[in-house]
């Protein structure tokens, strides 16, 4: 007989999907928090809400640096909010897969 909890992160509802933010100009600790944060979840749907303002290169690399953390912890990640300039430059460097 057991009285153990059944398995997985208690406090975590995996049936929706996990949300996070990209500030428009996000710094490298914002970046480093939020991939510390996708390494920390259980494996699952994660949704990146991007600003509208987002763009460059700057936010281009904090994108595929959340979309390799999220890979390699068995995350599934879509962007949303990506305005057109990001994302023509997300289809210029193959990061348009989870848009």
């Amino acid at each position: 007989m057991s009285s153990g909890t059944p398995g997985g992160h208690p406090l975590v509802d995996t049936s929706q999907p996990l949300v996070v933010t990209l500030p428009a100009a996000p710094t490298r600790e914002e970046v480093a928090r939020l991939c510390a944060d996708l390494a920390a979840a259980p494996p699952g749907d994660v949704r990146c809400l991007v600003d509208a303002e987002a763009g460059g290169l700057g936010a281009v690399d904090a994108l595929a640096r959340l979309a390799l953390t999220a890979r390699r912890h068995g995350h599934r990640l879509t962007f949303d909010g990506a305005g057109p300039d990001l994302t023509a430059l997300l289809r210029l460097t193959g990061l348009d897969e989870v848009l």
